[in-house]
């Protein structure tokens, strides 16, 4: 049976992972007859946003691992516990969590990092080429992961696209029910909510970035 390292960014579109994203991503890798795992790092959210108004929550605080737990229902583990010698292949789910806390891409746009706990588990994976599979904004890690070059997709959206190919990323436009695959290095890439108006939209995507990233898995 196939393990696979789901990577979670906190909870809630805004702030963290993309619930339905993280749950369609659960719920497609148990359906497809493999197991997960999930992590997250156990750092501060870069801020926290109610949902409901849109707005910056001021003074509060809260943990991404915490709160990816929230997701897990508590079965969620600290990044940097990860070892890609138990697992078949990683995938990161999205939301402005993989934008604001794996990564500072929407603070800083062209001049992005990304998290160093966040681009070692990655690089565990790439360097012993194991497939990995990232959706929505995620994309935005690939060329801070992979060399110059690398394919993926975040979807039919130029102005953001160009952002992260100024790093080194070859964009592919995208259906939001299709994938683009990075055959040279094992990558499956997905819009999904980049792009998707529903959850069944983003569904049609997420689970065949799944069931590609499996059939990849040797």
């Amino acid at each position: 049976m196939k393990n696979i390292a789901v990577i979670l960014s906190g909870c809630g579109v805004y702030d963290g992972s993309e619930i339905q994203e993280a749950v369609i991503t659960l719920l497609a890798i148990a359906q497809q007859g493999a197991r997960y795992r999930c992590f997250a790092p156990n750092i501060a959210q870069h801020h926290v946003i109610n949902h409901l108004t849109g707005e910056v929550s001021e003074g509060e605080s809260r943990n991404v691992l915490a709160e990816a737990a929230r997701i897990a229902r508590g079965d969620v583990e600290d990044l940097t516990l990860l070892s890609e010698k138990e697992f078949d292949a990683i995938i990161f789910v999205g939301g402005f969590g993989a934008a604001k806390n794996l990564s500072s891409f929407a603070l800083d746009n062209d001049n992005y990092n990304v998290n160093e706990q966040v681009v070692n588990a990655a690089k565990m994976f790439a360097n012993v080429d194991k497939p990995s599979g990232f959706m929505c904004i995620a994309p935005a890690l690939l060329p801070m992961i992979y060399p110059v070059g690398v394919k993926g997709t975040i979807g039919k959206d130029s102005a953001t696209a160009s952002l992260i190919t100024a790093q080194g990323l070859t964009h592919i436009d995208c259906e939001v029910t299709d994938i683009v695959v990075d055959d040279t290095y094992k990558i499956v890439t997905t819009p999904a909510y980049m792009l998707a108006e529903s959850i069944d939209e983003a569904a049609v995507g997420i689970n065949k970035l799944v069931k590609h990233v499996l059939a990849l898995c040797k």
